[in-house]
């Protein structure tokens, strides 16, 4: 649903998970979502960055959990009843990999037509821009649509412009292939 190869990647049709996180709906194209879980066991790792919350077991594969609300720069997600791991496969110079994302709570499946889905302005979101294919209209507000390969590869709000994160995975560490 995504076309980050040619470098101007842009929300296309169709159906997106919508999930609420400090305050805002965020969207993720519904066929990069696995399953949503339950906020449960999270193992923290030392010394990966402030915004890996940890790992977590599911059926047997350890999977990296990122708290998007401390990876935007918008503090930690607190944990509460609702909060849950949307578990989404991103691409990283062609490999697919799994992850989990901590949001606030999921909200619904929202299907947007051409017509509902704007250009990223230039101001006014509380995200990097980078981070976002559109945004879709709905009701009286926006969902801000995510590009997940994007939000995977680099690091955290703040990061030095031009900074080689587009190279190197959410945790800092080497790309596949990479020494």
């Amino acid at each position: 649903m995504t076309s980050t190869m040619t470098g101007d990647a842009r929300a296309r049709p169709g159906q997106y998970l919508t999930f609420r996180l400090a305050g805002e709906e965020y969207g993720i194209a519904i066929l990069r979502v696995r399953e949503i879980v339950e906020c449960g066991a999270v193992t923290r790792v030392p010394g990966t960055p402030s915004f890996i919350h940890g790992v977590v077991n599911l059926r047997g594969t350890v999977l990296p959990v990122v708290d998007l609300a401390a990876k935007f720069g918008l503090g930690e997600t607190a944990l509460t009843r609702w909060t849950c791991v949307v578990m989404v496969e991103a691409e990283w110079e062609g490999v697919t990999t799994a992850l989990g994302l901590m949001t606030d709570a999921v909200s619904r499946v929202l299907d947007l037509g051409s017509a509902d889905i704007e250009h990223v302005p230039s101001f006014g979101v509380p995200v990097r821009l980078d981070y976002l294919l559109g945004m879709g209209r709905v009701e009286l507000g926006f969902v801000l649509i995510l590009d997940i390969d994007r939000v995977r590869q680099q690091g955290p709000r703040g990061a030095a412009a031009g900074a080689d994160h587009g190279r190197r995975g959410f945790d800092g560490s080497p790309g596949p292939g990479r020494t």
